[in-house]
């Protein structure tokens, strides 16, 4: 279970002299812990929600075009769904092909030069369409179109406000181990 514990961390001058310091509490947010320290306890904490599970097919599939084998380890799968709450969280609201290009890789062209690689979008949509069944992301509308038969466009996905709770808390609850790893992290 996540551990609340609050940080005296920032201060500021108020008065008109500046003599008068307040501290406040501040909450390490998403922007405040490494990515290296954070996806581990986040995917944990996926592998915790009864919405998200892995598919029949994750052991068989390949995550993108320039990958040669299925991923090896277990977790993949909440791993890979904690990276895209992380991204959605940081980069909201945000589509299924960013998403595919941010990961992505370079696809080996044999002789010719490395083009691109995109990432699977099947498994970004499944993971998002988990998501959105856990209540962690939500679609943004833009706007309707269409003269018969209305079709409602998206803007991409963003992040709702249980979702953003849930990746703080993490943040939150990750911080002395990176504290540990990063002593210049305690001044933020």
């Amino acid at each position: 279970m996540l551990r609340f514990t609050a940080y005296l961390t920032r201060s500021f001058h108020i008065g008109a002299d500046g003599r008068h310091v307040a501290w406040c509490y501040v909450m390490t947010t998403v922007y405040d812990i490494p990515a290296d320290i954070l996806m581990p306890a986040l995917a944990d904490a996926m592998a915790e929600q009864d919405a998200i599970s892995t598919p029949e097919w994750a052991e068989y599939v390949k995550t993108a075009v320039d990958r040669e084998r299925p991923p090896t380890q277990a977790n993949w799968w909440f791993l890979r769904t904690a990276a895209i709450l992380r991204k959605v969280a940081r980069n909201g609201p945000i589509g299924v092909t960013h998403l595919a290009q941010e990961f992505g890789g370079k696809k080996d062209n044999g002789v010719m030069p490395n083009t691109p690689g995109v990432a699977s979008r099947h498994i970004i949509r499944t993971a998002l369409q988990q998501l959105e069944d856990a209540g962690l992301v939500e679609k943004v509308p833009t706007k309707v179109v269409g003269g018969d038969e209305p079709v409602q466009l998206y803007a991409g996905r963003q992040v709702t406000p249980a979702g953003q709770k849930l990746v703080d808390n993490v943040a939150h609850s990750m911080r002395g181990v990176a504290e540990e790893q990063y002593p210049g992290l305690d001044k933020y």
